[in-house]
């Protein structure tokens, strides 16, 4: 493998949502431990599943990976660390200043600017403090999503930029007060990020479009901040030997075949790797140890023997149950990768068709939603929550209002002040928060970012609420909040997303129970591109259909009120033809 060769101290893979980025991590954590080098491995996704791969609990602190001698992982838990980061700046003055003061102070920091602060924290000291990583030779980061990772990456800079400014208002008060004291620790995180001896990007994807286009954008975005020495690893490549004789094998390889040869230019120069598909599911140390040997699959010589048909309701009766609420609020969840834009656009498509009004929406910032479609419809309106775009219109509506009734000086304050990367959070909120509130009126079908994002933007959406119902509970008013909606199952359908794979069916579990706990109920389970309900032919298929088939039990035993399996189909379900194709499909 070209990006194991003469490894820096640092790693980073990177990539759109379920292409094996935690997979790739592990393996190459387990390679280099077991070469005799002291590993520590680390997951910045807020739905960090490394603990699941190694089948240990990790969490919020370094810990042993016992299989492995050399072997130490840590999942940054954002919300631990925030709590951590509030009593470290509060704790301080508890007891000492007056109690509504010590309110105020933890109020200032109960936000999700607190919490994205707080992780970054964590991630630049595992770059910059020698005494933390002294121990480890390489230090290998699973990064979250894409979006969450250009974000995190670009945060040094950011926060460097705007403590260099000296300046900030109340909004940032609370987060500043710590950020200040780590001036020089984010400088020096910048360096080593940009530094090709210490630091290697490795950009993971599938031979598939939209995950080589978002490659192709994140190279960019990281060349651009500096990070130059990048690595692609295409994984889960369908091996030549296995496409005979199978519709669905053939169509795939040729798919795949098709997509490689016209991989985007600015990727072709860089070093490429390339991992077979395996038949087994990528849990545990066996399964990590042959993931990057590239070998021949082998398989059980006696037929692998699966069911006639998989008894499971189809997408079409989901939808049907849907559209019969005439408007409302569909969100769809999920981990990266599982076909989360795919599907929203599908249910979208036939809502629109049916003459209902539909507003397709996405607040996943790597989403592709204009290329899935491939087209329009009449009562179909799309559009995108992008980060910059809304924080550009925030940033101009503050100033319009609050900075109308300043003076030069002070309008020059709040400009700087809404400079900080806080405003980006506040703002994405703020768009997330006007799409709610549509679905009282029509269909709002909303394609979210990965799990650990869409968490995030929920906690910033929990925090708004509290503080409405907090200034709004004694004085009798009637009022609503964007998470009342959410709550609210007559206004809201969340559809959680999954693959019928071990790990994407536990994160999903893992989200379902995170909503629960926000008082979210969800709605259905939708177990998307099932090889086992599409019937293959090739071995290879067949022995993950055969591993499809108890995850498939778990989802329907286990989690899900209400379900529906789609199969992973010959042909790619883009363009609204397919797209209603794919709503309406029914099992045989």
């Amino acid at each position: 493998m070209h990006f194991l060769t003469q490894p820096p101290r640092f790693l980073f893979f990177t990539g759109k949502g379920g292409v094996g980025k935690t997979s790739i991590a592990c393996a190459t954590a387990v390679q280099l431990a077991t070469q005799g080098k002291r590993v520590l491995l680390v997951s910045t996704d807020p739905a960090s599943n490394v603990g699941q791969v190694f089948g240990e609990t990790i969490g919020n602190r370094i810990t042993a990976i016992s299989a492995i001698p050399k072997l130490w992982a840590l999942e940054i838990d954002p919300q631990a660390a925030a709590q951590a980061y509030r009593d470290r700046i509060a704790g301080p003055v508890r007891g000492v200043l007056p109690d509504d003061v010590v309110r105020g102070i933890e109020e200032s920091l109960s936000g999700a600017c607190t919490t994205e602060i707080a992780a970054f924290d964590e991630f630049t000291a595992l770059l910059t403090d020698a005494a933390l990583t002294q121990d480890y030779e390489h230090i290998i980061f699973d990064t979250a999503p894409t979006g969450h990772t250009i974000r995190l990456l670009q945060l040094p800079g950011a926060w460097s930029g705007f403590l260099e400014a000296g300046k900030g208002d109340a909004s940032c008060l609370g987060p500043l007060a710590g950020l200040e004291k780590q001036r020089s620790q984010y400088k020096a995180a910048v360096e080593a990020l940009a530094d090709p001896l210490r630091t290697r990007m490795v950009l993971v994807a599938r031979a598939q479009r939209p995950t080589l286009r978002e490659a192709a954008r994140t190279h960019e975005e990281l060349a651009a901040i500096g990070l130059s020495q990048q690595y692609l690893v295409i994984n889960g490549v369908f091996p030549a030997g296995e496409a005979a004789n199978d519709a669905l094998a053939t169509a795939i390889y040729r798919r795949e075949q098709a997509t490689l040869a016209a991989i985007p230019q600015v990727l072709q120069a860089l070093p490429r790797d390339q991992i077979a598909l395996k038949p087994f599911n990528l849990v545990g140390l066996d399964a990590l140890h042959h993931l990057l040997i590239d070998t021949d699959i082998t398989h059980s010589p006696a037929a692998i023997e699966l069911p006639d048909q998989i008894n499971a309701p189809d997408l079409s009766a989901l939808v049907d149950e849907i559209a019969a609420d005439g408007h409302g609020l569909v969100m769809v969840m999920g981990k990266g990768g599982v076909g989360k834009t795919t599907l929203a656009a599908a249910i979208a498509v036939e809502l629109s068709s049916r003459g209902l009004p539909v507003h397709l929406t996405t607040s996943d910032p790597a989403a592709h939603l204009a290329d899935t479609l491939e087209g329009s419809l009449p009562n179909l309106a799309l559009s995108r929550i992008d980060p910059q775009e809304a924080t550009a219109r925030y940033r101009q509506h503050v100033m319009d209002t609050k900075g109308a009734q300043l003076d030069a000086e002070g309008r020059a304050l709040l400009e700087e002040d809404l400079r900080s990367p806080c405003t980006e959070e506040i703002a994405v909120f703020q768009a997330f928060s006007r799409a709610i509130r549509e679905g009282g009126r029509k269909f709002v079908v909303m394609d979210t970012a990965p799990t650990g994002h869409t968490l995030l933007l929920l906690d910033a959406t929990g925090a708004y609420h509290r503080d409405i119902a907090r200034q709004m509970g004694e004085t009798g008013v009637h009022f609503t909040t964007p998470m009342m909606q959410l709550q609210d199952p007559k206004q809201t359908k969340v559809l959680i997303v999954t693959l019928a794979e071990t790990t994407p069916v536990l994160e999903a579990a893992n989200l379902q129970d995170d909503l629960r706990r926000a008082g979210i109920e969800p709605w259905a389970w939708v177990v998307n591109n099932s090889v086992a309900a599409a019937h293959p032919q090739s071995q290879l298929l067949r022995q993950r259909a055969r591993n499809e088939l108890r995850e498939i039990d778990a989802v329907v035993t286990l989690h899900a009120r209400r379900h529906a399996v789609v199969p992973l189909l010959t042909e790619e379900p883009v363009g609204v033809e397919r797209l209603r194709a794919l709503a309406n499909w029914k099992a045989s």
